[in-house]
Order: C-alpha cells, then sequence, then structure tokens
C-alpha cells in the first residue's frame, strides 16, 4: 500500500462559522484571519494506491460552479486535483473508486464536471465506483433548510444517473463502533454531529492507524474539544463524538489526516491536563519517507 496527499485546492471561509462559540482572539492563534475575517482553508483528499485499485477519499470542490458561486469562497492558490495526481504520475482515469465521507459540496463537487459541449454534466473519474451510504444519500437528497445549499443536486443526480454510485456498509448499532468496508478493505466510524451518517476512514498504513478526519475536525486548531463548527447540524453530539474519539485516539495512537488545514497535513495527538491538544505536525513524506 502507498498513500499520497492530493491537493484539489485551496480557498477560504469565515472564521466565525468555522470556529462557532469560540471568540477570535482564541482561534486566530491557530488560524489567523485576513482582513475579511475569512481564514485559510484546504480541500486535501488522500489517494489510496493498494492492490490493483486507485481509492481517493472526497474530490474537493471541482470547477463547473459559476463565477459568482466561487466569488464566496476565495479560492487562492495553483493545486488542482490533475496537477497534485500528475505529480505522482496518476490520472483521474486511473481512479476506481471515490469514497466520500460526506456529500457536502467541498468534499464531492470534483466527481462531476460538464460534458465537452457543456449542455450537461459527466462523471469527472469515469472508471470509478463512487461510494457513500445509503442513509447519507437519502439525508443529503431530501435536505433540511440548514444543509441545503451544501448539497447541490448538480454534484448528486449526475453521480446517481451515470450508473457508478454504489452504498458501502450501513452504520453499525454500537455508537462509535468501527465497521470494515469490505470492497475497500479500511475500517469506518460514522458520526452525525456535522451531518448524517459522515464516515472517517481508519486506514492502516506502515504500522500506524491514520484517521482521514474530514469535518469532525476540519484543522489543528479544531483538536480542542469545544471547538465545533457553526456549520454542524448537531454541536452538542459533536462534542460528545470528539470526546470518544479522541479518548480513542489517544490510546491507539492514531494520526490525523487533515482534509481542511490549508498548512498541516497530519499530526499525532498528545494528553495533557487540557485535554487532548497537538502534539507534533508531519508531512507523509516526512513520516514515512
Amino acid at each position: 500500500m502507498k498513500l499520497y496527499p492530493i491537493e484539489t485546492g485551496n480557498f477560504k471561509l469565515d472564521g466565525g462559522a468555522m470556529f462557532g462559540v469560540v471568540p477570535q482572539s482564541i482561534w486566530q492563534k491557530t488560524n489567523p484571519a485576513d482582513a475579511n475575517n475569512m481564514i485559510d482553508i484546504a480541500a486535501r483528499s488522500l489517494l489510496i494506491e493498494v492492490d490493483n485499485r486507485l481509492i481517493l477519499i472526497d474530490s474537493g470542490l471541482g470547477n463547473k460552479q459559476s463565477e459568482k458561486f466561487f466569488s464566496y469562497y476565495y479560492r487562492w492558490g495553483n493545486h488542482t486535483l490533475d496537477n497534485s495526481l500528475a505529480k505522482h504520475d496518476f490520472h483521474r482515469d486511473d481512479i476506481t473508486d471515490v469514497f466520500l465521507t460526506h456529500l457536502h459540496f467541498d468534499h464531492c463537487g470534483g466527481c462531476i464536471e460538464w460534458n465537452k459541449d457543456q449542455t450537461g454534466y459527466q462523471a469527472a473519474f469515469k472508471n470509478a465506483t463512487f461510494w457513500t451510504n445509503e442513509n447519507h444519500w437519502e439525508w443529503a437528497m431530501q435536505p433540511n433548510v440548514r444543509e441545503k445549499a451544501s448539497f447541490l443536486k448538480e454534484n448528486l443526480v449526475p453521480m446517481q444517473e451515470s450508473g457508478q454510485l454504489k452504498f458501502g456498509p450501513p452504520a453499525p448499532k454500537g455508537e462509535g463502533s468501527l465497521v470494515k468496508h469490505t470492497a475497500l478493505g479500511f475500517d469506518i466510524l460514522f458520526v452525525d454531529g456535522h451531518t448524517e451518517k459522515m464516515m472517517l476512514p481508519h486506514i492502516q498504513y506502515k504500522g500506524k492507524t491514520i484517521v482521514f478526519a474530514a469535518d469532525l475536525i476540519p484543522t489543528v486548531g479544531h483538536i480542542p474539544v469545544p471547538y465545533v463548527m457553526g456549520y454542524d447540524t448537531r454541536p452538542l453530539l459533536t462534542l460528545n463524538e470528539k470526546s470518544s474519539f479522541l479518548e480513542r485516539a489517544i490510546k491507539n495512537n492514531y494520526m490525523l489526516f487533515f482534509e481542511h488545514d490549508a498548512h498541516n497535513e497530519i499530526c499525532t495527538l498528545q494528553a495533557t491536563e487540557r485535554g487532548v491538544r497537538l502534539h507534533e505536525t508531519f508531512t507523509l513524506k516526512e513520516l514515512f519517507s
């Protein structure tokens, strides 16, 4: 097995929305804001090369939305999914599976693109299976008012119509239990605080457990339990889920792979008198070279 970070593009989000009730005077120490109160955000995917499969975890925002849409998110930097794949000698047509932690547009938008004459949409990974879970799919297709702007039909309907959509295992009955995704070979933790049945892959790699943290812990600044995003649909549930997860992470020496931290790729954790905190940050290349 080999792992590769795939940088699909950077953008910005409102710092207050990203940290909820935590005051700016505190969160800006780890996530400094610009003059518009916007903080740097990544859309970092993880590529898993194993056996005869190339598995991409999440796909970023994509590029099919309007200029007006992207003006809200202040894209910056030169990263693209195609360029990042090419750095590792891959092409999007090589991808066999795209595992989607959840279906908010910044996690699945890259799965769908305009067709050649821009009259409709098509799958951006023509040889891949798109993996979600049935409960989350139903949640996304009938969105609540709070999340409606995050579940975009131009991402979801073409995915379904492509014939490439599959549902993985359902969430287990035991809260906080891991379930094996037998087709892809890694364990999944289901969490419900951010959105219904978001999935966090747990990948066994060179004797370590790498957890793709998605939106449970989007940046190193979100490691403390009370630092919960204003975007979460059930923030009190997120508090409980983070607390349980971090306790397990310390016990099992998990490493967190960050999707949204523009400046930190992966980290270790430590237990302190104030709770679980950041220990060290690395890139995958530094950690496993």
